[in-house]
């Protein structure tokens, strides 16, 4: 494996759209931009280290054990058996999106963290392969363990989650011509209080609904079918419930769906919204 090593990483992990409004915490796809930066190197020094972070405002922690980048790097380490006690990894993270926007920050961490050690060891890993350590980094984080953002994050497209648990992923494909548009208010939403505000109890007729909209959603990407897409592209149980923590949300939905576009809902936890 040392002979396929490199002396130096850099990796870019995009920002991502999770949910897809009808797929809640079992879909998420990529965008081109913002994301976030990790830069490792070798180091004569032991230890894996994050000597330098840009972007975050002074508040993530420095110690790799407390950082998301910094555990899911550490994870991997400890999978492949590679010791740091007699071998050095320096870590830079330069934060390119903001806190709490709905975009994955933290997930775009984890695996810009994960995959560049593990590129920087000369890939014994594949991008599938690394998804768990990806995963540890993320739930250092915020505590929960879904792939709806780390899964898009590391592999790209359009990607569901049959099961979280398992991490049952399958790629999808998507339309040539489908594009999408992110906005992301001036405020700050987190995971968790947008989680304690949906319903513990929701009714089959509202589940069903849910259910048909993310099939249909999957069919109109492998058909092509813009038709279909706009017909599933719908939300009933979270955008219902979360959409009071951004305001103006509908009359925005509503401007945007009458300039056209196929679908307009909430990414991820919020605020940051996707047409």
């Amino acid at each position: 494996m040392k002979s396929k090593e490199r002396q130096e990483v850099r990796v870019f992990a995009p920002a991502t759209v999770a949910n897809v409004a009808c797929g809640y915490d079992v879909l998420g796809f990529a965008i081109d931009a913002p994301g976030d930066e990790v830069l490792v190197r070798q180091s004569s020094e032991p230890g894996l280290r994050i000597t330098k972070i840009t972007g975050d405002e002074g508040k993530l922690p420095l110690e790799a054990e407390n950082n998301t980048a910094g555990v899911a790097a550490l994870d991997l380490l400890k999978h492949l058996g590679i010791s740091m006690e007699d071998r050095g990894i320096e870590m830079e993270i330069h934060k390119k999106m903001p806190f709490g926007s709905g975009l994955g920050s933290s997930a775009a961490s984890a695996v810009a963290g994960a995959y560049a050690v593990n590129c920087l060891l000369g890939e014994p890993l594949s991008k599938k392969q690394v998804l768990p350590f990806a995963m540890a980094g993320e739930a250092s984080a915020d505590g929960a363990w879904h792939a709806d953002n780390v899964g898009p994050s590391l592999l790209g497209g359009m990607i569901f989650i049959r099961d979280n648990a398992e991490l049952d992923i399958a790629e999808l494909p998507v339309p040539e011509n489908l594009w999408v548009a992110v906005v992301h208010p001036d405020i700050e939403i987190l995971t968790k209080v947008a989680r304690e505000i949906l319903p513990t109890e929701i009714a089959l007729e509202k589940v069903t609904q849910q259910v048909g909209n993310l099939g249909g959603l999957i069919c109109g990407l492998i058909q092509e079918d813009y038709g279909l897409i706009s017909r599933s592209i719908h939300d009933v149980i979270a955008e219902p419930n979360r959409q009071k923590l951004i305001p103006d949300f509908y009359k925005v939905k509503r401007s945007a769906l009458g300039a056209g576009a196929l679908g307009f809902s909430i990414s991820g936890a919020g605020p940051s919204v996707f047409a």
